[in-house]
């Protein structure tokens, strides 16, 4: 007999958290992907627009503190930061809305995903690990990326070295539907977009770099003061594929300004927080709702699911 849809969601999640693991080696403590982080704290203020796209609660208060995390590519927590494994870089922004209620977003700075659903997801990352210098082409990685084209997209997208991890651009991975207190409803995805505008360096540059450059650059910068991002919404046009992170809608789709998010203080704990905190994926309040994106539930369950893991971990 087939298993219920979320017990088959959380078997795939299990199934993705063990092939990350065979991948990386087991950390306790850490991720099993996006492993090196650093956590900082900061405020969110919603554009005097915002409501007329959602009354989530963040967008309707004037101000909401937030939580944030910067992290690497990989589940190895010591990851250099000078290595192209390390890209593309991650950042998570979890929303307080009171204690023990939030609703987060999670982003990298590549947009899009390079499959459809969990289950493709976890034949690329076992063909990837399969496909070691030694084994004769056409590797298994080979064989899938020929046969998946969009995974082959994802891969060949350049995914340059920032000067900063404050100076690049973040993507949400699904599509959500976003409603206002009149009950009119657009589907958007996430964009995180710096203020100072983005940076990237050369080749040369990044040679040059110290393995924990970009984490070492943001204690620096937010020790000086604080920086900001645009938090922006993407709005899908009416036939615009809504369930598929591996389409991209045209530049020429509306960008929506939903508000500010300032950054300006490290977490004195980061370790500990980042042992401890689990993000959702999933929003999970009035005004956003996910959309029928087949990752978003398993994301979900491989968050949950490896945050326990970390929590029952010795502290790191």
């Amino acid at each position: 007999m087939p298993l219920p849809q979320d017990e088959r969601a959380v078997a795939l999640a299990n199934d993705v958290l063990r092939q990350f693991h065979t991948m990386f080696g087991p950390h306790p403590g850490f991720r099993p992907a996006h492993a090196k982080g650093l956590m900082l704290t900061g405020t969110f203020k919603p554009a005097a627009e915002a409501p007329t796209l959602t009354n989530a609660p963040h967008i309707v208060r004037e101000f909401t503190p937030v939580t944030i995390r910067f992290s690497n590519s990989t589940g190895l927590p010591g990851i250099a930061d000078n290595v192209p494994e390390a890209n593309p870089r991650g950042l998570a922004i979890r929303f307080n809305l009171a204690e023990h209620v939030h609703t987060d977003i999670v982003s990298h700075s590549t947009d899009g995903f390079p499959t459809r659903d969990g289950k493709e997801f976890l034949e690329f990352l076992r063909a990837a690990a399969a496909s070691g210098p030694d084994v004769a082409s056409p590797k298994p990685i080979e064989k899938f990326l020929a046969a998946h084209p969009t995974a082959l997209a994802f891969v060949k997208t350049p995914k340059p070295f920032p000067s900063s991890l404050s100076r690049q651009t973040y993507y949400g991975v699904t599509a959500f539907k976003f409603t206002n207190a009149e009950g009119q409803s657009k589907f958007g995805r996430y964009r995180i977009v710096p203020e100072s505008g983005e940076d990237f360096l050369t080749d040369d540059q990044v040679a040059g770099l110290a393995a924990d450059y970009h984490f070492e650059e943001l204690i620096v910068r937010a020790a000086k003061g604080s920086f900001q991002f645009k938090v922006v919404v993407q709005i899908a046009a009416d036939d615009d594929v809504t369930d598929d992170a591996t389409v991209h809608w045209p530049e020429t789709r509306q960008l929506f300004e939903l508000g500010t998010l300032e950054i300006n203080h490290l977490l004195p704990d980061s370790l500990a927080e980042q042992q401890r905190i689990i993000f959702d994926p999933i929003p999970r309040v009035e005004g956003i709702e996910p959309s029928a994106d087949p990752l978003l539930e398993l994301r979900a369950a491989i968050y949950l699911l490896s945050g326990r893991e970390r929590r029952s971990a010795a502290a790191v």
